[in-house]
Formats: structure tokens, C-alpha cells, sequence
């Protein structure tokens, strides 16, 4: 299986893996075909990508650290709690911690954790999606780092409500599809105020955890916001959170952009080190991402093209790829797969749509 552009699916292609809907639903089950009429559905669902079933892509297996059950269920307490906000002045923080708790379960479980990309985002739920994603993104640096139990916990509830402050932005902003003005962009900054001031308030959920919602867009070197703290002043989850979260931001189509290929992203990141984020954090997280994630298109020095079937833990920039394109662009009859890790001589350009 591989993701692919909604736009470049060929009717008649099958799906690999469910789509779900704005309610946590399944629009679409494993093993559709995709005719004209769902494609415009999901499109309409706000679904850009889709995974596969395709001749070049056989045999490749892409997991997610964690299960769509428990994916799905977290979207949508985070999409309730914010929603529902206004009129009940309640954070579920039992429902809250039991999630956190299973999600983190998986991730103990999982002997090979590495962070593919492999869930469906929608735009129009991007908010909810981007909460979780950040959740798990943070979890796992945790567990890199060592962190027992109780600070994965209070971890994992911060990463997850670490947006709520969001729910009293106005949408017309939150959701603009142009650049903010410098207004604008100072009542969006007063959504770390917001979620601070709401986590704090819950006996149940730590201040550890509150202070997440505060603190996540402060930068190593002090030009964040909204204290403009520095170093080892920003409390240390909130320097795990600042970099799961832009990671997300990054990967995800928005609005007003499209998405950065994760190894652009890598890059981006790891330039920003000690500067904006904490570099000791930053090595721990990169361990945990596939620069080039299975299921990936990409264009060899060689000039032939490729999709990545695996990826190597300990040389990421290098995984192994099935060949399908010779040099000339030319689809061959049998593709072959090399690893980059022993051929030293060849070396990814660029990823690429297939």
C-alpha cells in the first residue's frame, strides 16, 4: 500500500486502509473501490490523501504506532471537549486519562516505534487531529528520553489539551486561509493564556500538564511567546511539546499552505536547534522519525525512482527501494529493491509523487 493525492487516484483504484469521518464514523471501509462518486465524497469530507492498493506498493505494510480505535476516540474527546466547552465549563479529565493511559500502553508495546505518518488528516479537522498527533509525538520523546509512568501521564494530557486555549479564538481566524494580520495574530497568541488559565483550573490535571498549554510556543533562545522565556526557563515538557508540534504543523496541509515533505521538515528542525528549540530534545525526537517514510516516491541520484519498503533505524536518510522507474523515467517489468545502506555510491535527491 501507499498514500497518494485524492487528485491523482485512478477510478477504480482500491482502498487500503479506512477513511473516517468528521464524527469519527467510517465514510469509507478497506477494500473500496474508488469510483467517481467517492472520491468527491471524501473530497467533500475534507480527505486530500488516501491509502492505496497498487501493483508498485505490493507487499509494503504501513503501520500506525497506534490503533485507529484508540486514534479516532482521541480526535474525538479533544473535538468534544472544545466543542462543548462553552456551554458545560468541564474538562472530561477521567476520559482524558484513560486515553493517554491506553495511548501510551501501545506505545510501550510497540518494539519498534517510528513515527511513518501514517494517519489521514482532514483540513476542516485539522485542530483535533493535530491535538493527538502532538500527543503521540510527545509521548514517544518521552519514552526516548526514559520518563516512568506518572510523567508520561502528565505529559501526554498536556501534549493532548495543549490547544484547548483555541476554543475562545474566533473560527473567522483560526481558520483564515490568507496571512494574519498583526492583530490577528496577537489574539491567536492568547490562546496559550486561554488554555492555561482552563487546565489550571481542574484539580485532576497537573500543572505540569497546564503549564504545556502556556508555554508549548516558547523558543529556546526567548523569541516565542507569550513570556519570551529562555532555555531552561521553559519547563521541559513544554520544549517537548514546542517540537512535536511544529513537526505536526509542518506535515499537515493548512488552509493557507501546502504541507513540507518530512525530510524538509527534518531539516528545518534540526537547522532551528539550540535556537529555537531545546538540541538535546531535537536528537532524542529525530531517532523516532522516518525521514523517508514507507510508502514514499522518491527520485535517486542514479535518476531512477523509487518507493521506500523499509526503513533502517540507524541510517534513516538511507532506507531500502524498490526500484520501478529507470533512469529514462520508464516503468520496468520487474522491479528490484536495493538498500541504500550498503550502496553507498547512490543516494536520494528528492521524494516524489509516483
Amino acid at each position: 500500500m501507499r498514500k497518494v493525492y485524492i487528485d491523482s487516484v485512478v477510478p477504480g483504484t482500491k482502498l487500503a486502509k479506512a477513511v473516517f469521518g468528521p464524527e469519527g464514523r467510517i465514510l469509507l471501509g478497506e477494500g473500496a473501490e474508488l469510483n467517481e462518486h467517492f472520491l468527491e465524497k471524501l473530497k467533500v469530507n475534507g480527505i486530500a490523501e488516501v491509502f492505496i492498493y497498487d501493483d508498485i506498493s505490493r507487499d509494503i505494510e504501513i503501520k500506525d504506532v497506534v490503533c485507529d480505535n484508540i486514534r479516532i476516540e482521541a480526535k474525538m474527546l479533544v473535538k468534544n471537549q472544545m466543542e462543548g466547552y462553552a456551554s458545560s465549563k468541564a474538562i472530561d479529565d477521567l476520559r482524558i486519562n484513560e486515553l493517554v493511559s491506553a495511548i501510551i500502553e501501545e506505545l510501550l508495546s510497540n518494539d519498534d516505534i517510528l513515527i511513518n505518518l501514517s494517519d489521514i488528516k482532514s483540513v476542516d479537522d485539522y485542530t483535533f487531529e493535530h491535538s493527538v498527533n502532538v500527543c503521540i509525538f510527545s509521548l514517544i520523546t518521552g519514552i526516548g528520553i526514559g520518563y516512568n509512568a506518572s510523567r508520561l501521564k502528565d505529559l501526554g494530557m498536556g501534549a493532548l489539551l495543549h490547544d484547548i486555549g483555541k476554543l475562545k479564538i474566533p473560527e473567522k481566524i483560526l481558520k483564515k486561509p490568507s496571512q494574519l494580520t498583526g492583530e490577528e495574530f496577537e489574539t491567536i497568541k492568547k490562546h496559550t493564556f486561554y488554555g492555561y488559565e482552563i487546565l489550571k483550573g481542574n484539580s485532576n490535571i497537573s500543572m505540569l500538564s497546564a503549564y504545556i498549554a502556556l508555554g508549548h510556543h516558547e523558543r529556546y533562545d526567548g523569541s516565542g511567546y507569550p513570556l519570551q522565556l529562555k532555555g531552561e526557563n521553559i519547563q521541559r515538557y513544554a520544549r517537548i511539546v514546542a517540537i512535536a508540534d511544529v513537526y505536526d504543523a509542518l506535515t499537515s496541509n493548512r488552509v493557507y499552505r501546502k504541507k513540507l515533505k518530512p525530510h524538509e521538515v527534518v531539516e528545518y528542525i534540526s537547522s532551528l536547534s539550540a535556537y529555537h528549540f531545546d538540541k538535546e530534545i531535537v536528537d532524542i525526537f529525530m531517532r523516532y522519525i522516518a525521514i523517508y517514510p514507507i510508502g514514499t516516491g522518491v527520485v535517486l541520484s542514479t535518476n531512477e525512482i523509487g518507493i521506500v519498503v523499509r526503513v533502517n533505524r540507524n541510517i534513516p536518510s538511507r532506507p531500502v527501494i524498490r526500484v520501478i522507474r529507470n533512469e529514462k523515467k520508464e516503468l520496468i517489468d520487474h522491479y528490484y529493491e536495493i538498500d541504500l545502506a550498503k550502496r553507498i555510491n547512490v543516494h536520494i535527491m528528492d521524494s516524489c509523487e509516483l
